[in-house]
């Protein structure tokens, strides 16, 4: 059991994808840095000096018995930006990637092997 589970997380689909969760997630922390220190100052400038992530609808008052009911509408426009410019980073990412690919696959079937070569040879030759 134990070099089944050997055989199964080194294969290189599992390291990849482990990889990749971990590149993810160090992305989204610097998404989430750029939108909320970079992109939202400015913007909340030119808006009248809004903070977005102090934007709540309050439905409760904070008590001395419990803290406040709030709904928090600043923070969700801050994580849809953050969504927007992940996705548009993964979108670019996957389209150069799908443009590298295209053009190693037409490179690809330029090149003739020698056996198709002499297939063709022989074919030509038989309908002579």
């Amino acid at each position: 059991m134990f070099n089944e589970f050997k055989k199964f997380a080194l294969r290189g689909n599992v390291v990849d994808l482990a990889i990749g969760v971990i590149i993810g997630a160090a992305f989204g922390k610097i998404v989430t840095s750029f939108v909320e220190d970079v992109i939202m100052p400015p913007f909340g400038l030119l808006l009248g000096s809004v903070d977005f992530s102090n934007l709540a609808f309050t439905l409760k008052e904070a008590s001395q018995d419990s803290a406040a009911i709030a709904i928090r509408y600043g923070m969700f426009i801050n994580t849809v930006i953050d969504f927007l410019i992940v996705s548009f980073v993964i979108f670019i990412v996957i389209k150069q990637i799908n443009r590298l690919k295209k053009k190693a696959e037409e490179k690809k079937s330029e090149v003739v092997s020698e056996e198709i070569l002499l297939l063709r040879q022989i074919r030509d030759s038989l309908k002579k």
